[in-house]
């Protein structure tokens, strides 16, 4: 087993650039990037511990963090698509924009920027979507994407920390 203990940077690094490396991923769902210990088994299939500090309690694991090198190996991190509800704040009705963010916040939800103006993502839960859905001035709808948690506004999907 390969262990872990530090994230030695990401893929999208200076240091990670201009090489050529054999990159093997080891999937991180998005609810577990901000845990502190992981054991999982990579593409590959080698098994990988995961021990890290207590920053990234408050940091989390992104897409493409590197976990292991040695040579031109790496092993990085994959956080693969999940299920999310797209929230479109209608240009007619901005301050319903305030309303999402507290009916997230208030279920100590992740919320992220989406892609346009107006635009909210969260992970998807049917509770959260039908609430969503029976506000004025506000459409969802049920995707398949990747969180991109360099967009959050919410801090940490718990930031329940001591």
């Amino acid at each position: 087993m390969i262990l872990c203990e530090t994230v030695l940077g990401n893929l999208s690094d200076e240091k990670f650039s201009g090489k050529t490396y054999k990159i093997d991923y080891v999937e991180i769902e998005w609810h577990e990037a901000y845990k502190r210990i992981h054991q999982k088994m990579t593409q590959s299939g080698r098994e990988i511990g995961v021990r890290l500090g207590t920053e990234i309690l408050t940091k989390g694991l992104r897409q493409g963090d590197v976990l292991w090198q040695d040579g031109n190996e790496v092993i990085a991190v994959d956080v693969p698509p999940c299920e999310v509800i797209v929230i479109h704040v209608d240009a007619h009705h901005p301050k319903m924009a305030h309303k999402v963010c507290f009916e997230i916040g208030n279920k100590h939800g992740a919320l992220m920027w989406g892609e346009e103006d107006n635009e909210f993502i969260t992970p998807y839960n049917e509770p959260t979507f039908q609430l969503l859905a029976k506000l004025h001035g506000v459409t969802v709808e049920k995707a398949v994407r990747k969180l991109d948690f360099d967009r959050a506004i919410s801090s940490t999907v718990s930031s329940h920390t001591h």
